[in-house]
């Protein structure tokens, strides 16, 4: 069974950086590319399980930018693609931060099979620590740090994420999930409930960023939480 990820791949070769993201894609994961350290910004809506990283990138190189990833997010898995491949680079790499150390030239089966072991782990960890618990009949969101009362709204949408495959659902979906209409209902007021469901995982005890925004398709949720 596939064990499903955000991922970021920073790799500056295209054609390399597109074939990572359409295999990995194709598997389920969802996976966003760019070519250099520079633009992770731009992704800073995006929940990250694991990054995949070029050493040899233009402006921040990879091992800098694992080391400050390794110190911003502890819990995200880090794999290092390079053709270095002196023993000092890969213990540099391992020192940096890094997970796994992958020499390429580097088949996608084995980038993929690499992962997928890493995946387990990280899902693993992260469930144990992070488990929220929704009770529906009282609208209450219990987490290790505290119990935050829902509305009847909020509710609702967790409780669809949840059942929903991937914990992926269009924005149309969610719409529906709260009795609303497209032609009638603002996309405004779902993204102002989603702000406040956001607020309060966290609150209980979440990820930072415990729903993602996918641009234009929804949004997904990226925490494990336990329907009662």
């Amino acid at each position: 069974m596939v064990t499903l990820l955000n991922i970021v791949v920073v790799e500056d070769h295209d054609s390399f950086r597109e074939s990572i993201v359409e295999t990995l894609s194709a598997q389920g994961h969802l996976v966003v590319g760019v070519d250099c350290a520079e633009a992770l910004p731009e992704l800073d809506n995006i929940h990250m399980d694991l990054m995949i990283i070029d050493l040899n990138l233009p402006g921040e190189d990879g091992v800098s930018l694992a080391r400050r990833m390794r110190v911003a997010q502890p819990g995200i898995g880090i794999v290092m693609l390079t053709a270095r491949m002196r023993l000092i680079d890969k213990v540099t790499g391992y020192e940096n931060g890094a997970d796994i150390y992958l020499t390429k030239p580097i088949s996608l089966d084995e980038l993929s099979a690499a992962i997928q072991s890493l995946a387990r782990r990280i899902k693993s960890a992260y469930i144990v620590s992070s488990t929220l618990s929704l009770d529906t009949l009282h609208l209450r969101l219990i987490g290790p740090l505290s119990a935050i009362n829902l509305t009847k709204q909020e509710s609702m949408l967790l409780s669809a994420f949840v059942l929903a495959q991937d914990r992926k659902l269009e924005t149309w979906q969610l719409i529906q999930v709260l009795g609303k209409s497209e032609e009638d209902y603002h996309k405004s007021a779902l993204e102002l409930i989603i702000v406040r469901l956001r607020k309060k995982m966290i609150e209980a005890g979440s990820s930072p960023k415990p729903i993602q925004a996918i641009r234009e398709f929804g949004y997904q949720l990226c925490e494990h939480v336990q329907l009662l």
